[in-house]
């Protein structure tokens, strides 16, 4: 059996994360954090079966256990993330800290100090229908924003091939509210957010902008720029993105279909969906599913639309399927399809 930790067990992703390895085969969970509740059991602050006990992360015991798993914001997973490996344990961290591999564009971006920065190097980023064989060797991997989880994905296809030579990509997102995470804010109550849809952080302002040009950028794309517009959508969880991209002549939708499906033949989480299909987050709520599709608007012009779970595909469940690879197990195993 693998014995995983989780800090930050009682925010929206550590939860989903808990549920998950509790239902794996191959995982016993060691241990569970939590700064503001330590001393409780996760069952008395969710409605749930999970009589798991909660400690402060200072109280933390990493013998014995393989892997932990850093569901915590940003700027508080550098440190647990050290304490992990400085024991010779495997980290996946679902937080931004060692996504980006430039320290002065995370500092500039997420306006605090790196003081992991020696980590870096080993971080492998956790997209995993890109980077299978590098998170299979890794022991520290930096699981991909949400948005970009759905960005990426549709992306990659085209990136890889050379096609996404017009220089310009627009995104336009849309995320459930649990995106914005457990910690009580004025603009996620009940009645700001419902019967309601706004955009935030329009243009070039978000902080996952850097992590998509970033990769982008490792695919061949240096000179893509991305206009990125995320909106929230008052629903539980879920994240739509609808990305117009310029290709050369010769595309269509039947193309892109062919395209894609060769390029994921074979990826148990990615369903390409066919011409006249449009993704939706009914396609993946509750799995760990990307479901992309197409439609065409002129010659060149293209839709790309991209659907995720952003509790799983999006974070928890893509960090299991990396666990999954780092220890050499059917990537699918303990997850929702």
């Amino acid at each position: 059996m693998i014995r995983a930790g989780i800090y930050g067990a009682t925010g929206y992703v550590g939860y989903e994360l808990v549920k998950l390895l509790h239902g794996h085969p191959q995982v016993e969970i060691a241990f569970a954090t939590s700064q503001s509740s330590a001393g409780a059991r996760l069952s008395d602050l969710y409605p749930c079966p999970y009589d798991l006990p909660l400690i402060a992360p200072e109280d933390v015991d990493l013998g014995g256990v393989d892997v932990a798993f850093q569901c915590l914001p940003h700027g508080e997973s550098m440190s647990a993330v050290a304490q992990v490996r400085a024991a010779d344990v495997k980290a996946v961290d679902l937080s931004a800290d060692f996504r980006l591999q430039d320290v002065g564009v995370y500092e500039q971006w997420y306006k605090v100090s790196h003081t992991a920065a020696d980590l870096l190097g080993e971080a492998v980023y956790g997209l995993t229908e890109v980077y299978r064989d590098q998170i299979a060797g890794a022991s520290l991997v930096a699981c991909p924003g949400c948005y970009p989880t759905s960005v990426l994905l549709a992306l990659y296809p085209l990136a890889r091939g050379g096609h996404l030579d017009d220089g310009r990509i627009i995104v336009d997102s849309k995320s459930g509210t649990s995106g914005r995470g457990r910690k009580l804010s004025q603009g996620s109550l009940f009645v700001e957010v419902n019967e309601d849809f706004r955009p935030y952080s329009i243009g070039r302002a978000h902080r996952h902008l850097p992590e998509m040009e970033q990769e982008l950028a490792a695919w061949g794309c240096a000179d893509v720029r991305v206009t990125f517009s995320p909106h929230l959508l008052p629903v539980n969880r879920g994240i739509l993105s609808t990305i117009y991209v310029t290709l050369e002549p010769g595309w269509s939708v039947e193309r892109l279909v062919a395209t894609y499906r060769e390029q994921y033949a074979g990826e148990p989480f990615v369903h390409v969906l066919p011409e006249g299909k449009l993704a939706s987050l009914a396609y993946v709520a509750n799995t760990n599913r990307c479901a992309i599709s197409f439609a065409q608007v002129g010659d060149d012009e293209f839709v790309l639309v991209s659907a995720i779970d952003n509790l799983l595909k999006g974070a928890s469940g893509q960090a299991l399927q990396c666990m999954n690879l780092m220890f050499g197990l059917d990537e699918t195993m303990g997850l929702p399809r």
